[in-house]
């Protein structure tokens, strides 16, 4: 197994990232199934992404930390609910994400982690 790789017993924390959306899924590692998610396209989040869609000039992203922290903070607190209090990520995968996403995604991780998750493999990406 390499380094960065996760490991077959935890739950598998990853994260889908666009310029639209950030989409974070817990899986569990025996079936593959999605125990948890949050995005960035929920109803909470709608007026927040209208506003940047007809902004002018037009922004690349659509989401920013903030949103990021959030949708790590509403993850979290899902995850509490159904008692999961312990996830790991593919740490080559996040490294592999351009540095402006990297800083991001970071954010959501901490929200998690305040949320009273734990989150395996993070630590390694502090910038």
């Amino acid at each position: 197994m390499s380094l960065g790789a996760p490991s077959t017993t935890s739950h598998l924390l990853r994260l889908l990232v666009s310029c639209r959306r950030i989409t974070a899924q817990v899986t569990n590692p025996n079936t593959d199934a999605i125990v948890a998610m949050a995005c960035s396209s929920e109803q909470e989040f709608l007026p927040q992404y209208r506003a940047r869609l007809n902004q002018f000039p037009r922004s690349r992203n659509f989401w920013d930390r903030k949103t990021a922290s959030r949708v790590g903070e509403k993850l979290g607190f899902r995850l509490m609910e159904i008692g999961l209090c312990d996830v790991e990520i593919n740490v080559e995968e996040e490294l592999s994400r351009p540095m402006h996403q990297r800083k991001s995604v970071i954010s959501l991780f901490d929200s998690v982690k305040r949320s009273g998750v734990r989150v395996s493999g993070a630590e390694k990406l502090q910038i």
